[in-house]
Parts: structure tokens; C-alpha cells; sequence
């Protein structure tokens, strides 16, 4: 597994009380799953992105006004 530097642990994102939503372009299949949790009123003022067959593992943080320019360029 790739570390990347200065990234959130999980337990870290759990304790600031993230909860994961995940898409609904996820297939059923549990494939290709993005999950996202809203941190922004936390303490790491971001949106997380994670992949939900790696829960456990890093998390790509990212501000809110960056997640809406994601969003809607692929939309």
C-alpha cells in the first residue's frame, strides 16, 4: 500500500466524525466505490475522499469550494 505523506489515519477521521456516504455511480458489485464525508465544520476544514474497498487506508482531503469544482466539471 502507497502511504502519502501527511495524510489523515482513518482513526483520525473517525474521531472527528466522519461518515461516509458512498456514491451512487459505486456499482453493486462493490467495485469501483468512492466514499466521501463532509469535515468541513471539524477541525480538517475539508471533504474526504476515500476508496471504500480500502477503508482503512489514506484518505485525499480536499476544500469544499474544490470538491464543487470536481463535482461539477464531471457532471
Amino acid at each position: 500500500m502507497t502511504k502519502i505523506p501527511n495524510a489523515p489515519a482513518a482513526s483520525e477521521l473517525t474521531a472527528a466524525g466522519a461518515v461516509w456516504f458512498k456514491s451512487s455511480y459505486s456499482d453493486g458489485a462493490g467495485n469501483n466505490c468512492v466514499e466521501i464525508a463532509d469535515l468541513s465544520r471539524t477541525s480538517f476544514a475539508s471533504i474526504a475522499i476515500r476508496d471504500s474497498k480500502n477503508p482503512e487506508g489514506p484518505a485525499l482531503l480536499v476544500t469544499a469550494r474544490s470538491f464543487t469544482g470536481l463535482i461539477n466539471s464531471v457532471s
